[in-house]
């Protein structure tokens, strides 16, 4: 099945390089699920959109057998892209909040959907080598938690059946065309937060008159680093990130609030509780310390559930992994502190799930969400392409 991949790699890089250079936020994928519902069309596939708002969903029925998801996400981020590639994004587009903002596919959702998109391609031209049906799922808003939950909601598994596993991976950092796999819990669990400190705006001259919501956010920001450091113990895993701090417009006026946004990581659902209490805590803590006369707003703008490998399947899809890669290009992996809303679909359909990961640089030292993050094509074009196929065969015997 894999003897036309080589012929076919031309044709996928200048997919990948389309999709990068029009990368969408997330629910706003119109273009991209268009393009992808388009080549599913010409493949045979029997393609709905508008599945969970912008998702695809693709069938390949072929006989009897198993029915194997296969899933991609498609949306990108805001971030301004920086790595100097001929096919660099320049697109800007609004933010949930109205606010323009740039967009790149700065997690590889662009190559997610390139190798999707090649093993469909491979599926449909070898009908002969094998039975079942072949569920492709092109999943919208991942990176706020909400497409995968989006779809089954939307009747996911009613509309097209329900499947008897789901397989997908993800590009990182690392030696490019490697694989690491972990049985049982793999993904941190994740809450984005959204907070505004509210004080009293007035002149930068006469800071006396007001209460500065800036140093309010500045003093949070400082005091939330002790959570990790000062009351979770040292043998058990949080990350707390404060990823955008804003207030103010002029040098010379003191605003009214602040706004933080926040990350948290955890695998505990104990330490979870432990370091959202403490982060409320000290957000209120410090409010009352400013002299703040309107008690802080804490939002939680998303979450993600911890990620939890069928650890049969996983094991099952590692063998098969080995026999085709070696053993040089296979290797276990330690738990992510990355976050993935993939297990919704295995978790509230009731079905095994095996998500990996596709190494795909040659060094570790921008990271995905970096506006430097571009994985190298060659060889882990090819080497997402023939990890899917790999593991569906498994079941579509």
């Amino acid at each position: 099945m894999l003897t036309p991949l080589p012929a076919l790699l031309p044709e996928l890089t200048a997919l990948y390089q389309d999709l990068h250079a029009h990368p969408e936020l997330s629910f706003a994928e119109h273009r991209t699920a268009a393009e992808i519902a388009r080549r599913l069309t010409a493949l045979g596939y029997e393609v709905t959109t508008g599945v969970g708002t912008t998702g695809v969903v693709g069938l390949l029925r072929n006989g009897p057998g198993p029915t194997v998801l296969l899933r991609a996400d498609i949306d990108a981020l805001p971030v301004a892209e920086r790595t100097g590639l001929p096919y660099a994004s320049t697109v800007s587009a609004p933010d949930p909040d109205g606010h323009p903002v740039p967009v790149m596919h700065a997690c590889g959702h662009d190559l997610h959907i390139t190798w999707l998109i090649g093993a469909a391609t491979l599926f449909a031209a070898d009908r002969a080598g094998w039975t079942g049906t072949l569920m492709l799922v092109f999943q919208p808003a991942e990176e706020i938690g909400a497409g995968a939950a989006a779809m089954v909601d939307d009747g996911l598994f009613e509309r097209f059946g329900w499947p008897d596993v789901a397989l997908g991976q993800h590009v990182v950092p690392g030696p490019a065309g490697t694989l690491r796999y972990r049985p049982g819990l793999a993904f941190a669990a994740s809450d984005a937060l959204r907070v505004q400190m509210f004080g009293r705006g007035g002149h930068g001259s006469r800071p006396e008159t007001t209460i500065d919501p800036v140093v309010m956010a500045a003093a949070t920001v400082l005091r939330l680093q002790t959570v990790v450091s000062r009351e979770i113990a040292a043998a058990d895993a949080a990350v707390v990130t404060v990823g955008a701090l804003r207030a103010g417009t002029k040098e010379n006026i003191i605003p009214d609030e602040a706004e933080l946004k926040l990350s948290v990581r955890t695998f505990d659902p104990g330490v979870r509780s432990r370091v959202l209490a403490a982060i409320e805590r000290i957000i209120r803590g410090e409010a009352v310390t400013a002299g703040a006369e309107k008690e802080p707003r804490i939002e939680t703008a998303y979450r993600f559930d911890p990620l939890v490998n069928d650890e049969a399947a996983t094991e099952r899809v590692a063998g098969a992994f080995t026999g085709f890669f070696g053993t040089d290009r296979v290797k276990l992996a330690p738990p992510v502190t990355g976050s993935e809303d993939f297990g919704i679909f295995g978790d509230r359909g009731g079905f095994p799930y095996v998500y990996w990961l596709v190494s795909g640089t040659d060094t570790d030292e921008h990271s995905n969400h970096s506006p430097f993050f571009a994985p190298i094509l060659d060889p882990t074009l090819s080497t997402g392409v023939e990890a899917l196929v790999t593991a569906a065969r498994l079941w579509l015997t």
